[in-house]
């Protein structure tokens, strides 16, 4: 029984001290995987939308920067994809918008969608898990897509309801 325990004890700490080492050359490789496959899917827009966005050109080349980032594969695609969309992101939001989609809802989600954005780059920045944050970032795409949507269904004629008279 004496001579048992030491043998036992070894051979705990010897497995012990194998695991503790894989975990260490996972993290000294430093890559990070992106989880292309999590990606949600876009939320189409109805046929009155598409018309009027069809017109607008900087949420065109935005839509075309996000379909770029739906085909990224690695986090290198990624780095560019979000780049991109930065760049496209901050020209939209100087851009001049439709009449029907000038409004505080559409731009508040714009802006929540810049703050994920930058969430990502970040992430990648600090070579930090981004699948989580992509992910959250298209859904804010989506949540933007799906006011526009809105915008166009709700006919609501505002100067019949701000008149007082």
């Amino acid at each position: 029984m004496q001579k048992l325990l030491p043998l036992l004890f070894g051979l705990l700490v010897l497995f012990g001290c194998k695991k503790k080492q894989d975990a260490n050359e996972d993290a000294e490789d430093g890559k990070l995987v992106f989880e292309y496959q999590k990606m949600p899917d876009k939320t189409s827009l109805n046929p009155e939308a598409t018309v009027i966005v069809e017109n607008w050109k900087d949420f065109q080349k935005f839509n075309e920067s996000i379909d770029v980032l739906y085909r990224a594969t690695n986090n290198e695609d990624l780095i560019l994809a979000i780049d991109d969309l930065i760049e496209k992101e901050k020209l939209l939001e100087e851009g001049t918008y439709p009449e029907m989609f000038n409004s505080l809802q559409i731009k508040s989600r714009q802006r929540v969608l810049k703050t994920y954005l930058y969430k990502v780059k970040s992430s990648i920045l600090e070579n930090q898990e981004t699948t989580e944050p992509t992910v959250e970032m298209l859904e804010a795409y989506n949540a933007l897509r799906s006011q526009l949507n809105s915008m166009v269904n709700s006919q609501l004629d505002k100067k019949l309801i701000l008149d007082e008279e």
